[in-house]
């Protein structure tokens, strides 16, 4: 008699309707949890700056001209090897250069492992 009256539960229209209901609500949580959700604090586009990162654009701030920067630092077997700079405030050449300089010293590496470019304001 159980399997009878299962059978008829899966057959009504209001069982199949909330069962869908529940499973399309699943899906949404489980593409909201894996997309939009990443449960620790990072920037919008998901990369979490360094500890290095952080205080190299520290430092870069504090140069004559620069209103801000964003540092991205590329590693092999732990080593940096080449180096992202984007910055705010004024764009001359002469600020760019000192940006270049400043970096490539603080992590040794040759200038031509640093790339620097102006935000996108």
């Amino acid at each position: 008699m159980n399997t009878e009256r299962i059978k008829k539960l899966f057959q009504s229209r209001g069982f199949r309707v909330v069962a869908v209901g529940i499973g399309a609500f699943l899906l949404l949580f489980a593409v909201w949890r894996v997309f939009f959700s990443g449960g620790q604090s990072k920037s919008s586009d998901g990369y979490s700056p360094t500890t290095l990162e952080e205080r190299l654009a520290q430092l870069l701030g504090e140069i004559e001209g620069v209103d801000g920067a964003t540092v991205m630092i590329g590693e092999k077997d732990g080593e940096a090897v080449s180096a992202v700079v984007i910055i705010r405030g004024d764009l001359g050449l002469v600020t760019r250069m000192r940006v270049l300089d400043a970096t490539a010293n603080a992590l040794h590496i040759a200038r031509q492992d640093v790339l620097v470019y102006p935000a996108d304001n």
